[in-house]
């Protein structure tokens, strides 16, 4: 009994030390920081912010189309009842072509204003990303090739 319950602490152990050590990848994105950032800007856009539900195209069988990813889309769902702005088409992302600069995606994703100062079109959500956040998802998207599409939480 007490050669079972040693043989399992000690996998145990093994366990938290393997668990606790940062993963190869995190090690390399510290001596990068835009590495880090876009990295950061992957997993907003991907797993976290599920945009690609909205800015890429699904087939007949709604499945992403993952060769478009990101490059905007028909919207899907739409209101119960008429809501005055709501849009039909998702933007394309994709390096960000509608945005002139920089300091003005970030704006937008701070605010949900666009530099005009209008409102992001529903049912685009008016974010409010910190500034670090923002800057890791403009430089994840604009670290992506506009003609190639992109699946979110890839490159």
């Amino acid at each position: 009994m007490k050669r079972i319950i040693a043989t399992v602490a000690a996998c145990l152990a093994g366990v938290i030390a393997i668990s606790a050590a940062p993963p190869q990848e995190a090690k390399t994105l510290v001596k990068d920081p835009k590495a880090a950032l876009i990295a950061r800007g992957r997993y907003l856009v991907g797993p976290a912010g599920q945009c690609g539900n909205c800015h890429t195209p699904t087939d007949k069988k709604g499945q992403p189309v993952r060769a478009q990813a990101l490059q905007g889309a028909p919207i899907w769902f739409k209101p119960t009842v008429p809501v005055p702005g709501w849009a039909d088409m998702s933007l394309p992302i994709v390096g960000l072509p509608t945005m002139a600069s920089d300091d003005e995606a970030i704006t937008f994703l701070m605010t949900g204003k666009h530099s005009d100062g209008k409102m992001a079109a529903l049912p685009m959500p008016q974010y409010r990303f910190n500034r670090r956040d923002a800057e890791a998802i403009v430089a994840y998207l604009r670290s992506l090739d506009q003609g190639a599409g992109a699946t979110p939480g890839s490159k």
